[in-house]
């Protein structure tokens, strides 16, 4: 079912029109009574629901992405690591397969990476389209929305159909697996969006679409004690307290060619 989209500030009605012609959402008149739905306000889109689980939205300006902007630990933190950002003379060209809320890709772009933000679904794509807007009429962020590329595709149709000159050099990848009880429990607030969203139940044919482009490398974020995408084995890992980073090396995997 497709999450409708309904505008609370009439002032931003062509601005949901807008939204609505590039995801292809439903724009609707009047706020739902049930279910979940995309709510334009005064400062930012969220995805709502009624009941008592809080409003989802991504953001880049503000709260965590602040912090993590200013103090997050540079090219020392997990994820700047396991796509070999530490010691780079060169930064890496990255594709954020699974772009989610856009946070990780935030982080490598505020590092000075060039990021192209896939994201297949419509709800995911328009938040994260959303937060990117904002950011870049901030002072302290324009710069880094910047370096961001918002793609609503499929990943695995899109890495497929790249030209050898729009190879990156890594690509990562973060895929929602359905929840097998043994995981942390989700916070509510990503409750709502990993139900409309959904599980990336094809992840396996992803990695081969990434391994295939990806120039260097493949970068798989997963639970510290999840099972690693099937298929392709990793050629190294990463482990941190709560998450691992399974790292395809392009060049070990095809025996030495680069």
């Amino acid at each position: 079912m497709t999450t409708p989209l309904y505008c609370a500030e009439p002032a931003r009605h062509h601005t949901a029109q807008q939204l609505a012609e590039r995801f292809a959402l439903p724009l609707i008149t009047r706020r739902p009574s049930d279910g979940y739905w995309l709510e334009l306000g005064p400062e930012r889109l969220e995805l709502v629901t009624t009941g008592k689980q809080g409003a989802v939205y991504a953001e880049f300006v503000a709260g965590a992405a602040k912090h993590r902007r200013e103090q997050g630990g540079g090219r020392g933190q997990p994820v700047a690591k396991a796509i070999g950002l530490k010691g780079a003379d060169t930064l890496p060209r990255v594709v954020d397969a699974t772009a989610g809320l856009g946070r990780d890709a935030f982080v490598l772009a505020t590092l000075g990476c060039a990021v192209t933000l896939v994201e297949r679904s419509p709800v995911a794509a328009a938040l994260v389209a959303d937060a990117l807007d904002r950011a870049a009429g901030h002072p302290d962020t324009m710069d880094i929305a910047a370096r961001m590329t918002l793609v609503h595709a499929d990943a695995i149709r899109w890495l497929s159909t790249l030209a050898e000159a729009d190879r990156p050099d890594v690509v990562f990848v973060d895929p929602m697996f359905p929840d097998t009880g043994k995981s942390a429990a989700v916070k509510k607030d990503m409750t709502a969006f990993q139900a409309v969203v959904g599980d990336d139940l094809d992840s396996a044919a992803l990695l081969e679409a990434a391994i295939a482009a990806a120039k260097t490398r493949v970068v798989v974020k997963r639970p510290r004690l999840g099972a690693p995408i099937e298929g392709v084995k990793p050629s190294g890992e990463q482990i941190g307290k709560s998450t691992r980073f399974d790292i395809y090396s392009i060049k070990a995997l095809r025996g030495g060619a680069a």
